[in-house]
């Protein structure tokens, strides 16, 4: 699952590809030990958290929620990453299904 529903929010598994050429999340993923992620990719380039921040800010304006909203967890400077949504976890993943044409997380 590239995303579950937490108390407090969503937790969103994210593959990230820096210097993409554009933002836009690209859908969901499978990785070679099965577990899923959402692709995405971001303008920015990896350094001093920059790329993390577009991320961040694509995810937010993607289920339209404010940027603050929108925190990462783990994956600093790895291209694997867990971002934390706050709000309420079944509408956003509702919304990420949307986005992505998934309807399992």
């Amino acid at each position: 699952m590239a995303w579950r529903i937490r108390p407090d929010g969503l937790e969103v598994r994210v593959r990230v590809t820096p210097r993409g050429g554009r933002d836009a999340i690209d859908g969901v993923e499978a990785l070679s030990d099965g577990k899923s992620v959402l692709k995405v990719r971001v303008r920015a380039v990896p350094e001093d958290g920059a790329a993390n921040e577009g991320v961040r800010r694509l995810l937010a304006k993607a289920l339209k929620v404010p940027a603050s909203a929108v925190s990462l967890e783990t994956g600093a400077t790895a291209r694997l990453k867990t971002f934390v949504i706050s709000g309420e976890g079944e509408a956003l993943a509702a919304a990420f299904a949307a986005l992505t044409g998934r309807t399992d997380p």
